[in-house]
Protein backbone atom coordinates (compact mmCIF):
# COMPACT_ATOMS: atom_id res chain seq x y z
CA UNK A 1 0.00 0.00 0.00
CA UNK A 2 2.82 2.60 0.68
CA UNK A 3 4.61 1.88 -2.54
CA UNK A 4 1.24 2.15 -4.82
CA UNK A 5 0.44 6.04 -2.25
CA UNK A 6 4.30 6.54 -4.15
CA UNK A 7 3.49 5.90 -7.22
CA UNK A 8 -0.20 8.10 -6.54
CA UNK A 9 2.45 10.56 -5.22
CA UNK A 10 4.82 10.42 -8.27
CA UNK A 11 2.21 10.10 -10.77
CA UNK A 12 0.46 13.43 -9.10
CA UNK A 13 3.80 15.45 -9.08
CA UNK A 14 4.62 14.66 -12.57
CA UNK A 15 1.08 15.96 -13.36
CA UNK A 16 1.25 19.11 -11.68
CA UNK A 17 4.79 19.63 -13.10
CA UNK A 18 3.89 18.43 -16.81
CA UNK A 19 0.63 21.12 -16.28
CA UNK A 20 2.49 23.81 -14.84
CA UNK A 21 5.23 23.61 -17.56
CA UNK A 22 2.71 23.18 -20.10
CA UNK A 23 -0.16 25.94 -19.02
CA UNK A 24 2.78 27.95 -17.75
CA UNK A 25 4.74 27.93 -20.49
CA UNK A 26 1.96 28.54 -23.00
CA UNK A 27 1.02 31.48 -20.95
CA UNK A 28 4.51 32.86 -20.92
CA UNK A 29 4.36 32.20 -24.60
CA UNK A 30 1.30 34.38 -24.94
CA UNK A 31 2.26 36.75 -22.86
CA UNK A 32 5.97 37.23 -24.05
CA UNK A 33 3.94 37.64 -28.34
CA UNK A 34 2.01 40.11 -26.69
CA UNK A 35 4.66 42.28 -25.70
CA UNK A 36 5.19 45.84 -27.38
CA UNK A 37 8.75 44.45 -28.18
CA UNK A 38 7.64 41.37 -29.57
CA UNK A 39 5.03 43.18 -31.85
CA UNK A 40 7.88 45.31 -33.78
CA UNK A 41 10.26 42.75 -33.58
CA UNK A 42 8.30 42.34 -37.13
CA UNK A 43 9.89 44.21 -39.77
CA UNK A 44 5.94 44.76 -41.33
CA UNK A 45 5.25 46.78 -37.92
CA UNK A 46 7.97 49.57 -38.49
CA UNK A 47 5.27 52.18 -39.97
CA UNK A 48 2.56 51.25 -37.83
CA UNK A 49 4.75 51.91 -34.87
CA UNK A 50 6.25 55.03 -36.05
CA UNK A 51 2.37 56.50 -36.23
CA UNK A 52 1.78 55.28 -32.76
CA UNK A 53 4.90 57.09 -31.45
CA UNK A 54 3.49 60.51 -32.62
CA UNK A 55 0.21 59.80 -30.90
CA UNK A 56 -1.56 60.33 -27.47
CA UNK A 57 -1.64 56.89 -26.38
CA UNK A 58 2.24 57.22 -26.55
CA UNK A 59 3.12 60.57 -25.04
CA UNK A 60 1.07 62.68 -23.36
CA UNK A 61 0.21 65.24 -20.42
CA UNK A 62 -0.49 62.48 -18.29
CA UNK A 63 2.57 60.11 -18.68
CA UNK A 64 -0.16 57.09 -19.23
CA UNK A 65 0.97 54.88 -21.72
CA UNK A 66 -1.40 52.48 -23.82
CA UNK A 67 1.28 49.89 -25.77
CA UNK A 68 -0.21 47.90 -28.58
CA UNK A 69 -1.76 45.00 -26.46
CA UNK A 70 -3.88 47.48 -24.63
CA UNK A 71 -5.67 48.50 -27.98
CA UNK A 72 -5.58 45.34 -30.11
CA UNK A 73 -5.87 42.37 -27.77
CA UNK A 74 -9.22 42.44 -25.71
CA UNK A 75 -8.73 41.02 -21.84
CA UNK A 76 -11.12 38.46 -21.75
CA UNK A 77 -10.07 34.76 -22.39
CA UNK A 78 -12.36 33.80 -25.58
CA UNK A 79 -11.09 37.37 -26.98
CA UNK A 80 -8.13 37.21 -25.99
CA UNK A 81 -7.44 33.55 -27.71
CA UNK A 82 -9.08 34.55 -31.06
CA UNK A 83 -7.45 37.38 -31.60
CA UNK A 84 -4.06 35.96 -30.89
CA UNK A 85 -4.85 33.27 -32.87
CA UNK A 86 -6.23 35.73 -35.67
CA UNK A 87 -2.30 37.08 -35.52
CA UNK A 88 -1.24 34.22 -36.67
CA UNK A 89 -1.84 35.52 -40.15
CA UNK A 90 0.79 38.42 -39.45
CA UNK A 91 3.40 36.19 -39.17
CA UNK A 92 2.20 34.24 -42.12
CA UNK A 93 2.67 37.47 -44.23
CA UNK A 94 5.84 38.89 -42.30
CA UNK A 95 7.82 35.60 -43.29
CA UNK A 96 6.26 33.85 -46.09
CA UNK A 97 4.42 36.43 -48.39
CA UNK A 98 6.01 39.61 -47.95
CA UNK A 99 2.64 41.35 -48.31
CA UNK A 100 3.34 44.63 -46.46
CA UNK A 101 7.29 44.73 -45.72
CA UNK A 102 7.87 47.44 -47.92
CA UNK A 103 6.39 51.60 -46.95
CA UNK A 104 4.69 51.20 -50.28
CA UNK A 105 3.23 48.33 -50.04
CA UNK A 106 1.50 49.11 -46.51
CA UNK A 107 0.25 52.18 -48.11
CA UNK A 108 -1.46 50.00 -51.01
CA UNK A 109 -2.88 47.45 -48.12
CA UNK A 110 -3.50 50.33 -45.75
CA UNK A 111 -7.43 50.22 -46.06
CA UNK A 112 -7.44 46.48 -46.18
CA UNK A 113 -5.37 46.77 -42.81
CA UNK A 114 -7.66 48.94 -41.14
CA UNK A 115 -11.31 48.15 -42.48
CA UNK A 116 -10.04 44.66 -40.72
CA UNK A 117 -9.64 45.55 -37.26
CA UNK A 118 -12.50 48.44 -37.47
CA UNK A 119 -14.51 45.41 -37.51
CA UNK A 120 -13.08 43.79 -34.91
CA UNK A 121 -13.18 46.43 -32.86
CA UNK A 122 -17.07 47.09 -33.66
CA UNK A 123 -17.85 43.51 -33.63
CA UNK A 124 -16.80 43.92 -29.66
CA UNK A 125 -18.29 47.18 -28.40
CA UNK A 126 -14.39 48.57 -28.86
CA UNK A 127 -13.88 46.34 -25.75
CA UNK A 128 -9.80 47.23 -25.26
CA UNK A 129 -10.87 50.75 -25.67
CA UNK A 130 -13.47 50.37 -22.74
CA UNK A 131 -10.80 49.24 -20.44
CA UNK A 132 -9.77 52.56 -19.91
CA UNK A 133 -12.73 55.09 -21.22
CA UNK A 134 -16.51 54.65 -20.17
CA UNK A 135 -19.04 57.14 -20.50
CA UNK A 136 -19.97 56.67 -16.50
CA UNK A 137 -16.58 57.99 -15.77
CA UNK A 138 -16.28 60.98 -18.77
CA UNK A 139 -17.28 64.21 -16.80
CA UNK A 140 -18.52 65.39 -19.89
CA UNK A 141 -18.74 69.12 -19.13
CA UNK A 142 -15.08 69.57 -18.95
CA UNK A 143 -14.69 68.55 -22.55
CA UNK A 144 -14.63 70.96 -25.50
CA UNK A 145 -18.27 72.16 -26.30
CA UNK A 146 -17.66 69.78 -29.89
CA UNK A 147 -16.66 66.65 -27.65
CA UNK A 148 -19.83 67.38 -25.64
CA UNK A 149 -21.59 67.17 -28.47
CA UNK A 150 -20.59 64.21 -29.78
CA UNK A 151 -20.36 62.04 -26.77
CA UNK A 152 -23.67 62.89 -25.43
CA UNK A 153 -25.12 62.08 -29.23
CA UNK A 154 -22.54 58.70 -29.03
CA UNK A 155 -24.17 57.24 -25.83
CA UNK A 156 -27.76 58.59 -26.66
CA UNK A 157 -27.01 56.22 -30.06
CA UNK A 158 -25.70 53.01 -28.80
CA UNK A 159 -22.45 54.12 -31.02
CA UNK A 160 -18.73 52.83 -30.17
CA UNK A 161 -15.64 54.12 -29.94
CA UNK A 162 -14.30 53.25 -33.09
CA UNK A 163 -17.08 54.54 -34.65
CA UNK A 164 -15.63 58.14 -34.54
CA UNK A 165 -12.15 57.36 -33.36
CA UNK A 166 -10.59 55.37 -36.22
CA UNK A 167 -7.96 57.63 -36.47
CA UNK A 168 -6.60 58.02 -32.57
CA UNK A 169 -3.38 56.00 -32.85
CA UNK A 170 -2.58 55.40 -37.10
CA UNK A 171 -3.12 57.49 -39.77
CA UNK A 172 -6.59 56.22 -41.51
CA UNK A 173 -6.38 55.54 -45.19
CA UNK A 174 -6.20 58.37 -47.92
CA UNK A 175 -9.13 58.38 -50.15
CA UNK A 176 -10.39 60.27 -52.87
CA UNK A 177 -13.88 60.30 -54.55
CA UNK A 178 -13.57 59.69 -58.06
CA UNK A 179 -13.07 62.76 -60.40
CA UNK A 180 -15.65 60.96 -62.44
CA UNK A 181 -18.42 61.85 -60.48
CA UNK A 182 -18.13 65.49 -60.36
CA UNK A 183 -17.42 65.83 -64.01
CA UNK A 184 -21.10 63.73 -64.24
CA UNK A 185 -22.51 66.52 -62.06
CA UNK A 186 -21.02 69.10 -64.19
CA UNK A 187 -22.44 67.06 -67.42
CA UNK A 188 -26.39 67.50 -65.52
CA UNK A 189 -25.88 71.28 -65.86
CA UNK A 190 -26.39 70.72 -69.82
CA UNK A 191 -29.65 69.57 -69.63
CA UNK A 192 -31.25 71.90 -67.35
CA UNK A 193 -34.15 72.80 -69.13
CA UNK A 194 -34.49 76.78 -70.77
CA UNK A 195 -38.03 76.94 -69.06
CA UNK A 196 -37.13 75.87 -65.50
CA UNK A 197 -38.61 78.25 -62.73
CA UNK A 198 -36.05 77.59 -60.16
CA UNK A 199 -32.11 77.02 -61.28
CA UNK A 200 -28.87 76.41 -58.54
CA UNK A 201 -25.29 76.88 -59.68
CA UNK A 202 -23.03 73.64 -58.82
CA UNK A 203 -20.15 75.62 -57.96
CA UNK A 204 -19.60 79.46 -57.24
CA UNK A 205 -20.57 81.42 -60.39
CA UNK A 206 -19.66 85.09 -61.35
CA UNK A 207 -22.39 87.77 -61.50
CA UNK A 208 -20.33 90.12 -63.54
CA UNK A 209 -19.25 93.43 -61.49
CA UNK A 210 -21.90 92.72 -58.83
CA UNK A 211 -20.06 89.76 -57.26
CA UNK A 212 -20.49 86.16 -56.93
CA UNK A 213 -23.32 83.26 -56.15
CA UNK A 214 -22.64 80.21 -53.76
CA UNK A 215 -23.25 76.58 -55.00
CA UNK A 216 -26.94 75.60 -54.24
CA UNK A 217 -27.97 79.33 -53.77
CA UNK A 218 -31.96 79.27 -55.11
CA UNK A 219 -32.24 81.39 -58.20
CA UNK A 220 -35.98 82.19 -59.16
CA UNK A 221 -35.85 82.84 -62.85
CA UNK A 222 -37.18 85.37 -64.54
CA UNK A 223 -36.51 85.52 -67.95
CA UNK A 224 -33.95 83.38 -70.38
CA UNK A 225 -32.82 84.86 -73.76
CA UNK A 226 -31.20 81.45 -74.34
CA UNK A 227 -27.58 83.28 -73.46
CA UNK A 228 -28.46 84.43 -70.13
CA UNK A 229 -30.69 83.82 -67.41
CA UNK A 230 -32.23 86.57 -65.65
CA UNK A 231 -32.94 85.72 -62.09
CA UNK A 232 -34.07 87.14 -58.63
CA UNK A 233 -32.36 85.62 -55.19
CA UNK A 234 -34.13 86.39 -51.83
CA UNK A 235 -31.56 86.44 -48.87
CA UNK A 236 -30.72 88.10 -45.51
CA UNK A 237 -28.24 91.09 -44.58
CA UNK A 238 -26.45 91.28 -41.51
CA UNK A 239 -25.84 94.63 -40.24
CA UNK A 240 -21.70 95.04 -39.99
CA UNK A 241 -21.41 92.68 -43.05
CA UNK A 242 -23.04 94.30 -46.01
CA UNK A 243 -21.35 91.94 -48.35
CA UNK A 244 -22.68 89.08 -47.41
CA UNK A 245 -26.11 87.97 -48.44
CA UNK A 246 -27.22 84.77 -46.35
CA UNK A 247 -29.54 81.90 -46.09
CA UNK A 248 -31.65 83.48 -43.52
CA UNK A 249 -32.25 85.73 -40.57
CA UNK A 250 -29.48 84.45 -38.36
CA UNK A 251 -28.29 81.53 -40.41
CA UNK A 252 -24.81 81.97 -41.63
CA UNK A 253 -25.45 80.02 -44.72
CA UNK A 254 -23.48 82.15 -47.04
CA UNK A 255 -25.91 82.36 -50.73
CA UNK A 256 -24.13 85.44 -51.71
CA UNK A 257 -20.69 87.55 -51.69
CA UNK A 258 -21.49 91.41 -53.02
CA UNK A 259 -18.79 94.22 -54.55
CA UNK A 260 -19.71 97.77 -53.66
CA UNK A 261 -21.87 97.71 -56.90
CA UNK A 262 -23.40 94.72 -55.84
CA UNK A 263 -25.07 95.98 -52.44
CA UNK A 264 -26.31 99.40 -54.30
CA UNK A 265 -28.29 96.79 -56.56
CA UNK A 266 -29.98 95.46 -53.85
CA UNK A 267 -33.82 95.99 -52.79
CA UNK A 268 -33.90 95.93 -48.87
CA UNK A 269 -36.21 95.56 -46.30
CA UNK A 270 -36.35 97.05 -42.65
CA UNK A 271 -33.82 95.59 -40.16
CA UNK A 272 -34.71 93.68 -37.40
CA UNK A 273 -32.75 92.87 -34.14
CA UNK A 274 -32.20 88.97 -33.20
CA UNK A 275 -31.88 87.62 -29.77
CA UNK A 276 -28.18 88.31 -29.76
CA UNK A 277 -28.09 91.65 -30.61
CA UNK A 278 -27.57 91.02 -34.00
CA UNK A 279 -29.52 92.99 -36.51
CA UNK A 280 -30.76 91.56 -40.24
CA UNK A 281 -33.14 92.70 -42.98
CA UNK A 282 -34.25 91.03 -46.19
CA UNK A 283 -33.23 91.76 -49.56
CA UNK A 284 -33.64 90.71 -52.85
CA UNK A 285 -30.64 90.59 -55.13
CA UNK A 286 -31.74 91.04 -59.51
CA UNK A 287 -28.96 90.04 -61.52
CA UNK A 288 -28.21 88.00 -64.64
CA UNK A 289 -25.65 84.97 -65.11
CA UNK A 290 -24.42 82.48 -68.25
CA UNK A 291 -22.86 79.70 -66.23
CA UNK A 292 -23.69 76.48 -65.57
CA UNK A 293 -26.88 75.30 -63.39
CA UNK A 294 -29.25 72.61 -62.82
CA UNK A 295 -32.86 72.71 -62.08
CA UNK A 296 -32.59 70.20 -59.16
CA UNK A 297 -30.90 69.73 -56.18
CA UNK A 298 -31.53 66.42 -56.08
CA UNK A 299 -28.86 65.13 -58.10
CA UNK A 300 -25.86 67.88 -55.70
CA UNK A 301 -27.18 66.37 -52.63
CA UNK A 302 -26.80 62.41 -53.49
CA UNK A 303 -23.44 63.82 -54.30
CA UNK A 304 -22.92 65.39 -51.65
CA UNK A 305 -23.58 62.24 -49.69
CA UNK A 306 -20.92 60.51 -51.47
CA UNK A 307 -18.05 63.30 -50.28
CA UNK A 308 -19.30 62.07 -46.71
CA UNK A 309 -19.21 58.74 -47.24
CA UNK A 310 -15.53 59.32 -48.47
CA UNK A 311 -14.15 61.88 -46.48
CA UNK A 312 -16.57 61.75 -43.26
CA UNK A 313 -17.37 58.50 -42.73
CA UNK A 314 -13.69 57.07 -43.50
CA UNK A 315 -12.74 58.29 -39.72
CA UNK A 316 -15.94 58.73 -38.16
CA UNK A 317 -19.35 57.17 -38.84
CA UNK A 318 -22.08 59.10 -39.95
CA UNK A 319 -23.48 62.59 -38.77
CA UNK A 320 -26.68 63.34 -39.64
CA UNK A 321 -27.21 66.61 -40.49
CA UNK A 322 -29.73 67.02 -38.07
CA UNK A 323 -27.36 66.76 -35.29
CA UNK A 324 -25.77 70.87 -36.01
CA UNK A 325 -27.39 73.82 -36.69
CA UNK A 326 -26.87 75.66 -39.62
CA UNK A 327 -24.61 77.73 -37.85
CA UNK A 328 -22.57 75.36 -36.17
CA UNK A 329 -22.27 73.49 -39.46
CA UNK A 330 -20.41 75.71 -41.21
CA UNK A 331 -17.11 75.56 -38.83
CA UNK A 332 -17.80 72.00 -37.83
CA UNK A 333 -16.97 71.39 -41.54
CA UNK A 334 -14.42 73.54 -42.49
CA UNK A 335 -12.09 72.07 -39.39
CA UNK A 336 -13.21 68.65 -40.31
CA UNK A 337 -12.39 69.20 -44.13
CA UNK A 338 -8.91 70.57 -43.24
CA UNK A 339 -8.04 67.12 -41.76
CA UNK A 340 -8.57 65.56 -45.00
CA UNK A 341 -7.29 66.24 -48.52
CA UNK A 342 -10.68 67.65 -49.68
CA UNK A 343 -10.93 70.16 -52.53
CA UNK A 344 -12.37 73.47 -51.56
CA UNK A 345 -15.39 73.18 -54.00
CA UNK A 346 -16.23 69.89 -52.64
CA UNK A 347 -15.70 71.11 -49.30
CA UNK A 348 -18.30 73.99 -49.82
CA UNK A 349 -21.01 71.55 -51.69
CA UNK A 350 -20.25 69.26 -48.70
CA UNK A 351 -21.17 72.25 -46.15
CA UNK A 352 -24.33 73.28 -48.39
CA UNK A 353 -25.56 70.08 -47.63
CA UNK A 354 -25.58 69.84 -44.23
CA UNK A 355 -26.33 73.28 -43.41
CA UNK A 356 -29.32 72.67 -46.15
CA UNK A 357 -30.20 69.86 -44.39
CA UNK A 358 -29.81 71.39 -40.63
CA UNK A 359 -31.84 70.75 -37.71
CA UNK A 360 -33.01 74.51 -37.70
CA UNK A 361 -34.26 74.23 -41.09
CA UNK A 362 -37.97 73.46 -41.60
CA UNK A 363 -40.53 72.87 -44.46
CA UNK A 364 -37.27 73.03 -47.00
CA UNK A 365 -37.80 71.71 -50.45
CA UNK A 366 -34.48 70.15 -51.47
Amino acid sequence: MAIKKRYVLLIAIIGIGTGWITLGGTAAVLHYTSSEKFCISCHTMETPFKEYQGSVHYSNAYGIRAECADCHIPSDPIGYVITKIRATKDIYHEFITGKIDTPEKYEAHRKELAETVWAQLKANDSATCRSCHTFDAMEIYAQSKDAQKMHTYAEENNQTCIDCHKGVAHLTPEVKLDDGAYKKLLALTEKTSADAKVVYPVATISIGDLGSISPTAPLEVISNNGKERKFVLHAYQMKGAEQVLYMGEGQRSVLAQLSTKGQKSLKVGTYKTDDYGNQWRPVTLTAQTDQPVVDSLKPVWTYAEELDNVYCSTCHSKIPPKHFTVNAWGPVAKTMGSRTDITPENLELLTKFFQNHAKDITNAKH
